[in-house]
């Protein structure tokens, strides 16, 4: 996996970690906040241990049309409340991960990436260190990113 693009995105949320923590890995919560502003997320089917998997449908409504993304990965680190790494490849409707070509990434770009959570408690709260491995900075996968954990943030503190 190419590494060299990552981005490392830092949140303090009003919520202990074991809150936020479920955020991540209880379906239903993840499917609440992730994605990008006016995403919808109809699929996340979530199999927390090492070695499951995870797939998500994210729908998203674009100047063409609608559109629906799918995501497979498989948890490679589970240590609840503290710390979760899983990857993340462009699936099709299966979860058959998709090639270069098929997920019209450009040549040299990575297909897997990995993310990794990092939750520490803090006075009054958790600090949220996520870090996406193979997605470059300034990307709309940054930007996806930080209005999910945006719209996280909300939900944590209503």
């Amino acid at each position: 996996m190419n590494t060299a693009a990552s981005i490392a995105l830092t949140r303090t949320l009003t919520a202990p970690p074991e809150l936020v923590w479920s955020m991540f890995v209880d379906a239903e919560h993840f499917a609440a906040w992730y994605g990008p502003t006016g995403a919808r997320i109809p699929t996340a089917e979530m199999d927390v241990r090492v070695g499951g998997r995870r797939f998500i449908a994210m729908e998203m409504d674009t100047p063409n049309g609608p559109m629906t993304m799918w995501f497979t990965g498989e948890f490679r680190v589970v240590e609840p409340p503290h710390r979760l790494v899983y990857t993340e490849a462009l699936a099709d409707a299966s979860g058959r991960p998709l090639t270069a070509e098929e997920a019209g990434i450009p040549a040299g770009h990575p297909t897997l990436t990995e993310v990794t959570v990092e939750l520490t408690a803090v006075d009054g709260g958790t600090r949220l260190q996520l870090t996406h491995a193979g997605v470059p900075a300034g990307s709309p996968g940054e930007m996806g990113w930080n209005m999910a954990l945006d719209e996280l943030a909300e939900r944590l503190a209503a």
